[in-house]
């Protein structure tokens, strides 16, 4: 009889169940099927969802019991040896589906009575959602188990679970939505209809990604849990697609239709509930890494041959354990199997280094320079490249399963972490101890933040995070914070994604049409009018729509498109020369470099990095190059200045940064300094509240102010001018 549902216990476990009413279980080691119960033979199940592992912050190691839903309207809990603990009766005509939410806390049932109900973890009856005049097919819970998404017909909709919020809804097929799936990392929807296509939305109800119309109807979809890979079912058709929508593989089983498909736990492998009684099992295999000269597949479950194609020297590597993920970046490979993780040095493939990983499945690897980080099992762990635990960053509600690479990022000597209670509050922590960096405070911005990164060279002091908000703004802010609230300058807009250079900060990303490089971000803070002058643009036209920036390493940036084809791209490899001679202050060789480019780009890069570093002489040189005249000459004025703090404050006030200089001014006791800044500016009340303080030049102030009426022909209206006036004759010239 057809099989209509499975569901994993642990990674190498599995359950099923089919019209013949037996429940059996599978075990992948040892290749065995034994049968668990035999239902009652008014039981023809639907649905299978095992509760949730990691409750309330323990993590269970399998599962201990699922729900089951049947056609005769009731679910059934049912544990582990397969004793039906409860049924409850819940819809009229068959329960076609039933979840439980990410806590364990909460079930949500659909039924052919068009109902959508709420149970609690007993099976007591909460509430009901919704009720409408069609069957349910399917439904999903939120990522954060706040709202359900269920199928109306050929429309979706999305209801949170509080009363009177907004109800979002939209017409996603041509045909009868059979399965749908929303995942908790990428919050993306999945929808496959009759219409015989799938399609991927996001939360807001906006299509990514429309396949082709199929042979058949698209009976079953669903996401691998991190988010980057989903699964597609139909009549003899089983399709493994990227969550962007594009496919890596399409098999064709003699299966009959795929009714259900379920991942394991760890994402490599799949299994599906056939209609012809069969289950079949998929393992995902031929992922690809690439880095400078290595090619990587992971040609078996175990097995990773290396590639390298400058001498075409191949080696095999062996695992113990099954890989569930990898990466590759700064010459080194690391590896995390099920039980351990493995450290390859790109110089040296025979001699891995190789330790325990205690806290179960590792569901992402990040990788800086000096070391990486491991996420998974309820916690980050950053460890360095010879195996040792370097720190374990915690923040409050930390949830671990639902990060990835665009919600976390890693330096030399800097986390940060996109948290999902609060999308709009960035954790940054210091790599080697672990701590909250600074004053311990979040960084925070007005707007939900889609994807976060921070630049990979230069000083600690200056470290940068780039982010891009769900307006699509791009915005740049510094890591340290003393105190003084840092600027979060915006330096672009409708960006859809984005990558820091691994060997010097130069951040590239593509904006609407264009493909845009940012040599030297850091102008923003030195001199804003720049920036304009230090970018590259290309039009990216060619990239189609929704295209994702892969890595930027050395001076080639890949581009994968939204078909899922690679685009190299090659950048002028001078800025990146330039940042190098910056950092080691060979000033000179940095002139000489622009001027064999004879490129004003690289000149407003040198003349920002100038001024940043208080090079002056450097800054003169390349402000000229560029046309810049009343910059020169404002600084061959700060030159002539006699005192070296008076020519620190000016470049503070080149750069824009008047509080700064005035404070450094005051400190040094260039008071009457402090006040012509202010006068020069315009600030009359804090010139005049300077002078009054500090008891000199009251009457400096009061003057210039009277002559700056005069030119304008207007009267002293400010209260605080007039009651210093009475007290000060000033004289007449």
């Amino acid at each position: 009889e057809l099989v209509s549902c499975v569901g994993w216990t642990t990674a190498d476990e599995l359950y099923s169940c089919s019209d013949d009413h037996q429940i059996m279980k599978w075990n992948l080691l040892t290749s065995e099927t034994t049968g668990v119960v035999k239902l009652p033979d008014d039981i023809y199940p639907i649905d299978l969802h095992w509760f949730p592992r990691s409750t309330g912050g323990k993590k269970q190691s399998h599962a201990e019991s699922f729900v089951l839903t049947s056609s005769d309207g009731k679910f059934h809990l049912i544990s582990k040896s397969g004793r039906v603990e409860k049924s409850v009766e819940a819809h009229c005509g068959a329960v076609l589906a039933g979840r439980w939410n990410y806590e364990g806390t909460a079930l949500v049932t659909v039924g052919e009575d068009g109902q959508v109900k709420i149970w609690s973890k007993s099976g007591m009856l909460r509430s009901t959602l919704a009720q409408q005049g069609t069957p349910v097919y399917s439904a999903a819970w939120g990522p954060d188990s706040e709202k359900v998404l269920y199928t109306s017909g050929k429309h979706l909709i999305i209801k949170p679970l509080q009363p009177n919020a907004k109800v979002l809804q939209w017409k996603a097929h041509d045909g009868l939505i059979l399965k749908t799936d929303w995942n908790s990392v990428n919050d993306l929807i999945l929808s496959a209809g009759e219409d015989c296509k799938y399609k991927v939305w996001d939360s807001y109800g906006r299509l990514l990604y429309s396949s082709q119309p199929h042979e058949y109807p698209i009976t079953s979809v669903a996401w691998a849990v991190d988010g980057e890979l989903f699964a597609v079912g139909s009549f003899h058709t089983l399709r493994l697609c990227d969550k962007t929508g594009w496919s890596y593989a399409l098999e064709k089983p003699n299966t009959g239709s795929i009714f259900n498909i379920a991942w394991s736990i760890d994402g490599t492998q799949l299994a599906g509930a056939c209609g012809n009684g069969h289950v079949i099992f998929a393992h995902v295999v031929e992922q690809r890494w690439e880095w400078k000269d290595f090619e990587i597949t992971l040609i078996k479950r175990r097995t990773m041959e290396v590639h390298n194609v400058i001498n075409d020297a191949v080696d095999l590597l062996e695992f113990r354990d099954r890989v569930i993920k990898a990466s590759l970046n700064y010459g080194h490979l690391v590896v995390s199997t099920s039980l351990q993780c493995y450290v390859f040095s790109t110089k040296n493939w025979n001699t891995p280094l190789i330790f325990d990983l205690k806290e179960g499945t590792v569901s992402l690897i990040l990788q800086a320079e000096r070391h990486f980080l491991l996420v998974g099992g309820g916690g980050l762990y950053l460890y360095s490249y010879e195996g040792r635990l370097i720190s374990s960053p915690k923040f409050p509600g930390m949830r671990t399963d639902i990060l990835n690479a665009q919600t976390v990022s890693l330096s030399n000597d800097t986390l940060a972490v996109r948290d999902k209670a609060d999308e709009k509050v960035i954790y940054i922590f210091e790599a080697l101890s672990g701590k909250p960096l600074g004053d311990g405070k979040p960084l925070t911005h007005k707007t939900e933040i889609v994807e976060i990164a921070l630049d990979q060279k230069g000083l600690t002091s200056e470290r940068k995070i780039a982010f891009i908000d769900k307006n699509r703004d791009l915005y740049i802010t510094s890591v340290k914070r003393f105190g003084k609230e840092q600027k979060i300058v915006k330096i672009g807009t409708m960006v859809q994604t984005l990558a820091w250079n691994d060997a010097s900060n130069i951040l590239c990303g593509i904006q609407d049409t264009r493909f845009t490089v940012w040599y030297y971000p850091n102008t923003v803070y030195v001199d804003k009018d720049l920036l304009p002058k230090t970018l590259y643009e290309k039009d990216a036209s060619e990239f189609s729509k929704n295209p994702q920036i892969v890595s930027f390493v050395g001076n080639q940036v890949t581009i994968r498109r939204a078909d899922g084809s690679l685009i190299h791209l090659n950048i002028s490899p001078y800025p990146a020369i330039l940042h190098e001679y910056v950092s080691s202050s060979k000033w000179e060789d940095a002139v000489r470099l622009c001027r064999f480019v004879k490129d004003q780009t690289m000149w407003a890069c040198l003349a920002a990095m100038a001024v940043a570093n208080k090079d002056m002489a450097t800054a003169e040189i390349a402000y000229a190059s560029i046309g810049e005249i009343d910059k020169v000459q404002y600084i061959n004025s700060i030159k002539d200045l006699p005192s070296k703090e008076s020519r620190m404050a000016h470049i503070l006030l080149f750069s824009g940064n008047t509080q700064e200089a005035e404070t450094l001014l005051l400190q040094t006791g260039l008071v009457y300094q402090a006040i012509q800044v202010n006068i020069n500016l315009y600030n009359w009340d804090r010139a005049l509240e300077l002078a009054v303080k500090h008891k000199t030049h009251v009457d400096t102030v009061l003057a210039y102010r009277q002559k700056f009426l005069e030119d304008f022909g207007k009267k002293e209206t400010n209260k605080r001018f007039l009651q210093y006036a009475e007290g000060v004759s000033i004289p007449q010239n």
